[in-house]
C-alpha cells in the first residue's frame, strides 16, 4: 500500500529543487545524462545538445559540456557583454573528453563553430572535427571572440581550421592544438581583421596564414608543417609580432625530423614586402633540419639567421638550430613540448604581446636551475607553446568544514608541486564533491562547496598536468595523471522546531485516501515535497512523533528514508490492542519517507511533525539529563482531568534556547488519556505526544519550542496522572552555546543482545544482567569516514527494551565513569516491549553508558538514528 502526503507549506518551484549552481548562473549539457523534452540546463536535468543550451544562454553564464561525442554543428546566436561574456566551457577531466561534430564514426561536414555577427563568446576545450572542404571553425563578423583549448580537425582538404573574417576584431586563438593533414591553414586571418591574437597553440601539419589584417599578434606558438610554410603574412599586414615561437619545417617524424624533398618550400617564416613595416620578429627558434630558408622577408629568401638579421634588422634573439621538441600529435588533443636539450628552455621574452600567463597544457613557467635564464623580463620563460616544468606530483591535500559559514559548507584543497621554481602554480585540479553528478574542473586548487544536506560527505580529487587531455606516449615532459582518491568528512544540520502539526492518519484519511489500516508485512509511503517553502532537496531530516494505534496483533514500525533499502532497525514496538507513541528522526532521500508494519496484523499510524533538520536554524547544546518535574514529589500534585500547566525551563535554559528536549514519561493515570507537549501560550495542539492507559508508565522523548523558557503540558484525560520530565538538552543560537549539528545516519542497528553484539566491557554474552552498566558506542565512532569523522558530540538513539523478566527503567546518559542521574529513558514492565529515543551526550571516549535499574533481566535493542558534531573550527 502506498500512500502520498500533500505539501507542508508552501510550494516550491521545481528549479529550486535541483542541484544546478546558483541559477543563472551556469547551464549543463550531457549527452549521457540528459532526458530528451525533459531538460531545464541545470545539472540535475541538463541539455541534451550544446545548440539547446547556445539558444538560451545569457551575457554571464557559463555552459558546462560534459564529455561525450556531440555530432553537430553549433551557430551561436546570442551575445554577451564585455564585461559579462557568454562561455561554453568543455569539462575534459577524469571521465573523458568532449567532442563536437565528427569522431569516431560520426561525419559532420564543413563548419562545426560558427560565430556570425555576435560578440563576446569564449569556446573553452572542446574537440572540434569535421569532413569537408569549408572551414572547421568561423568567426565572421564577430568581437571579442576567445578560442581556447581547443583541438581542430579537419580530415580532408578544407580552406582552413579556424578562419577569422568578415572584419572582425579583437578575435584571440589561444593553447589550441591545430592538426589539418592537408597542409592549409591551421588558422587563417583574412582581409581587413584587426586585433587578433593567436597565442600558445600547437599546429601539426598545418600553417598560419596572415592576409592584410594588420596588428596580428602571433606569440608562443609551436608550428610543425610537414615541408611546408610555417607562417604566412601577405598582403599589407603591417605591425605583425612574431615573438617566441618556434617553427619546424621537416619530414620525418617531430622528435627525428630530416632534410624535405623539396627544401625551398619549407620557408619558416614568410613575410611579404607589404607587411614588412612595423612588424618585429624576435625569440623566435627556427629549426634548419627541413634544408628550408629559414625567413623569406619581402621577398628574399635568407638562407641563415645572420643574413636575416643584416637584411632585415630582425631576428636579434631568434636562433636557427635543432629544436628538440617531441610530440603527441596523433592524439585527439595533441601538443609538442620541448625535450630538456632544447634551446627553447628559459629563452623567451616574458613581455612579448600575447604572452600567456600559463601554457598549452595550463602549466605556469618553470626556472630550471642548471639552463642559464637567457630571456628577457623574467629571462625564465620558454619559447613555443609548451613549458618545460618536469615531472609534477601532490603536494597534500584536505577536506574541510569551513570556519564560520554555512554549516554544510566544506573546502576541499589539492596542491600540485612542481619540481622547479615556478611563477605560479601547476596542474589542473579535478574535483566531485559526493552530492554532484559532474566534475569541476580548474586551476584552483582549493574549491568550496555547500551541501544541500547533512551526513557523511566525500569528494573526489585529480590532479594532471597535461591539461586532462590525452596522450598517445607516456614518456612526456609534463607528464602527470595523479588520482588522488576520495577524501571525507561529516558536515551537521541545524533544526527548526515547529508547532506540532499532524501529517498523517490513517484512521481520518489525513496524507491517505482511505481510512484503512496498514495491513501486516506492507508500507505506506509519505511524501514531503517541502516545509515552510524549503524544498525536500534542502531538508536533512524530518522529526515525527509517531504512534500506532488499534494494532490487532504485536509487531513493530519502522520509519525509514524511501528509495533506500529497509533497515535492520525499529521504530515503534507495540503489542495487540495497545496505542504506543515513539519520537522518530528520519533522514530525507527524495522528498519521500516510509513506514512499514512489520506485524501479521493491521495498525493504524498517526505522524506528528514537530521539527527538521536543515542549513539554518538552532544547534544543539546537550546537557547532563537533569529532572525538571515530577508531580510525584511536588505539593501541586498530579494533573488534573483536560488541564494545562506551564513548565518554567527559565532557571535550566539561557535566554537563546528555542526548543527543549524533555523525556517526558506519564505514570500513575487515572484513566485512558493523552499528553500534549506545546509551546506556552499556544492553542492546545491536535498532535499529541503520549498515549496512556489506567495505570500505565509510558515515557516519550518530546522536542518542544519554548516560549520565554516556559512549555505548555495538558492532560486530555477524564482522571488525573502525574507527570515526570527530564532535561536532556536545547536546541538554540550559538551566543547560548548551542552549536552542534546533526549527521543522520540508516538508521543503523548497533546493539543487540539477542546475538550478543554491540556491548563494550561485559563480562558475559547474552540479557543484561540486574543493575548491570554497559556501555555503548555510537556508529560513527565505529564505522566513521575513510578520512576520520569529526568526533561525536552526542548520538540519537532509539532504545528498545525486550523480554523484560521484572520491571525497571533504563537510563542513558554521558559515560564518565560516575554514578548514572536520577533520570530515566524507558520505564518497562516485566514480559512486555517498551522504547523511546534518546538525545543523549557522548562521555569518555565518546561513550555513552546504558543503567539497567531492575532485579530482572532484559535484553537491549538500540537503533542510531544519527548523531552530533561541533562546529567547525
Amino acid at each position: 500500500m502506498v500512500a502520498s502526503l500533500g505539501l507542508i507549506g508552501p510550494a516550491s518551484p521545481a528549479a529550486a529543487v535541483t542541484q544546478a549552481a546558483t541559477p543563472g548562473t551556469e547551464l549543463y549539457v550531457s549527452k549521457k545524462h540528459c532526458v530528451p523534452l525533459d531538460t531545464d540546463g541545470s545539472m540535475a536535468k541538463p541539455f541534451c545538445s550544446i545548440t539547446a543550451a547556445a539558444l538560451v544562454a545569457q551575457p554571464g553564464q557559463t555552459v558546462l559540456v560534459q564529455p561525450g561525442i556531440y555530432p553537430e554543428r553549433v551557430h551561436f546566436p546570442r551575445s554577451g557583454t564585455e564585461e559579462a561574456p557568454i562561455t561554453f566551457r568543455a569539462v575534459n577531466g577524469p571521465d573523458g573528453e568532449v567532442y563536437v561534430g565528427s569522431y569516431q564514426n560520426t561525419e559532420v561536414s564543413d563548419t562545426v563553430f560558427d560565430l556570425w555577427r555576435v560578440h563576446d563568446i569564449v569556446l573553452q576545450g572542446f574537440y572540434v572535427g569535421a569532413w569537408g572542404s569549408g572551414d572547421t571553425v568561423v568567426v565572421d563578423g564577430s568581437s571579442r571572440i576567445t578560442l581556447d583549448g581547443l583541438s581542430v580537425r579537419n580530415y580532408l582538404d578544407a580552406k582552413a581550421l579556424v578562419r577569422i573574417t568578415g572584419e572582425s576584431r579583437d578575435v584571440t586563438v589561444s593553447r589550441s592544438f591545430l592538426a589539418f593533414y592537408g597542409g592549409s591553414a591551421g588558422v587563417a586571418v583574412d582581409p581587413g581583421v584587426t586585433g587578433t591574437v593567436v597565442t600558445g597553440n600547437a599546429f601539426r601539419d598545418s600553417r598560419l596564414v596572415v592576409a592584410d589584417a594588420p596588428g596580428t599578434v602571433v606569440t608562443g606558438n609551436t608550428i610543425v608543417t610537414r615541408c611546408d610554410v610555417g607562417v604566412l603574412v601577405t598582403g599589407a599586414s603591417t605591425g605583425v609580432s612574431l615573438r617566441n615561437n618556434i617553427v619546424q619545417a621537416a619530414a620525418g617524424a617531430t622528435n627525428a625530423p630530416t632534410r624535405c624533398a623539396t627544401p625551398s618550400a619549407a620557408t619558416a617564416i614568410t613575410v611579404s614586402a607589404g607587411s614588412t613595416p612595423g612588424t618585429v620578429v624576435d625569440h623566435n627558434l627556427i629549426d634548419p633540419t627541413g634544408g628550408g630558408a629559414p625567413y623569406d622577408w619581402a621577398g628574399t629568401a635568407h638562407a641563415s639567421l645572420a643574413a636575416f638579421q643584416a637584411a632585415s634588422g630582425q631576428g636579434g634573439h631568434d636562433i636557427v638550430a635543432r629544436a628538440w621538441i617531441d610530440g603527441s600529435a596523433s592524439t585527439s588533443f595533441g601538443w609538442y613540448w620541448p625535450t630538456p636539450a632544447s634551446p627553447a628552455i628559459d629563452s623567451a621574452d616574458a613581455a612579448a604581446p600575447g604572452a600567456l600567463g600559463t601554457d598549452l597544457l595550463r602549466n605556469p613557467h618553470a626556472d630550471l636551475p642548471d639552463v642559464a635564464n637567457t630571456g628577457t623580463g623574467a629571462g625564465y620563460h620558454d619559447r613555443g607553446a609548451v613549458e618545460y616544468v618536469g615531472t609534477g606530483s601532490v603536494a597534500g591535500q584536505s577536506f574541510r568544514r569551513t570556519v564560520g559559514g554555512s554549516p554544510l559548507e566544506v573546502a576541499a584543497t589539492v596542491t600540485p608541486k612542481l619540481p622547479y621554481p615556478t611563477d605560479g602554480p601547476g596542474g589542473t585540479v579535478a574535483v566531485k564533491f559526493s552530492d554532484e553528478r559532474f566534475w569541476r574542473v580548474g586551476n584552483d586548487a582549493s574549491v568550496t562547496h555547500t551541501f544541500r544536506r547533512a551526513g557523511p560527505v566525500s569528494v573526489s580529487a585529480w590532479v594532471n598536468y597535461l591539461g586532462f587531455r590525452k596522450a598517445d606516449r607516456a614518456v612526456v615532459a609534463a607528464a602527470g595523471d595523479i588520482n588522488v582518491g576520495q577524501l571525507s568528512t561529516a558536515v551537521g544540520a541545524l533544526y527548526q522546531p515547529v508547532d506540532p502539526t499532524r501529517v498523517l492518519d490513517t484512521r481520518a484519511a489525513i496524507g491517505v485516501p482511505t481510512r484503512t489500516p496498514v495491513p501486516g508485512n506492507s508500507e505506506i509511503e509519505l511524501a514531503i515535497p517541502g516545509i515552510g517553502g524549503v524544498p525536500a532537496a534542502d531538508i536533512t531530516a524530518v522529526v515525527l512523533n509517531v504512534t500506532a494505534t488499534q494494532p490487532t496483533t504485536a509487531g513493530f514500525l519502522t520509519v525509514y528514508p524511501a528509495g533506500t533499502p529497509l533497515p535492520n532497525a525499529s521504530s515503534v514496538n507495540f503489542v495487540a490492542k495497545e496505542t504506543v507513541p515513539n519520537l522518530v528522526t528520519v533522514p530525507m532521500s527524495n522528498g519521500k519517507i516510509r513506514v512499514r508494519n512489520t506485524g501479521s496484523g493491521t495498525v493504524h499510524v498517526v505522524a506528528d511533525l514537530q521539527g527538521w533538520y536543515g542549513a539554518s536554524g538552532s544547534g544543539l547544546k546537550t546537557l547532563a539529563p537533569t529532572r525538571v518535574l515530577d508531580t510525584r514529589a511536588g505539593t501541586a500534585g498530579p494533573f488534573p482531568a483536560n488541564s494545562t500547566r506551564q513548565l518554567d525551563l527559565s532557571g535550566s535554559l539561557p535566554p537563546g534556547a528555542t526548543a527543549a528536549i524533555l523525556n517526558v514519561t506519564v505514570t500513575k493515570p487515572t484513566a485512558n488519556g493523552v499528553l500534549k507537549v506545546f509551546p506556552a501560550g499556544a492553542a492546545v495542539p491536535v498532535a499529541s505526544n503520549l498515549n496512556f492507559v489506567t495505570g500505565q508508565t509510558i515515557p516519550n522523548l518530546v522536542i518542544v519550542p519554548v516560549v520565554a523558557g516556559k512549555v505548555s503540558i495538558h492532560n486530555a484525560s477524564s482522571g488525573t496522572t502525574h507527570v515526570v520530565a527530564d532535561l536532556a538538552g536545547f536546541y538554540g543560537s550559538a551566543a547560548a552555546g548551542a552549536t552542534d549539528g546533526y549527521v543522520p545516519l540508516g538508521p543503523q542497528r548497533i546493539v543487540d543482545t539477542r546475538q550478543s553484539i554491540g556491548l563494550e566491557g561485559r563480562t558475559s554474552a547474552g540479557q543484561l544482567n540486574p543493575a548491570e552498566r554497559v556501555a555503548l558506542v555510537p556508529a560513527s565512532q565505529r564505522t566513521g569516514c575513510p578520512g576520520g569523522c569529526p568526533a561525536a558530540t552526542a548520538a540519537v538513539l532509539n532504545l528498545t527494551v525486550s523480554r523484560p523478566s521484572a520491571a525497571g527503567v533504563l537510563t542513558v546518559y554521558p559515560e564518565t565513569g560516575t554514578a548514572p542521574p536520577t533520570a530515566s529513558n524507558v520505564n518497562f514492565v516485566a514480559g512486555e516491549t517498551a522504547a523511546n529515543l534518546a538525545i543523549v551526550r557522548t562521555g569518555t571516549a565518546m561513550k555513552v553508558g546504558a543503567y539497567h535499574q531492575s532485579s530482572g533481566w532484559t535484553d537491549l535493542i538500540v537503533d542510531q538514528a544519527g548523531y552530533f558534531i561541533a562546529p567547525a573550527s
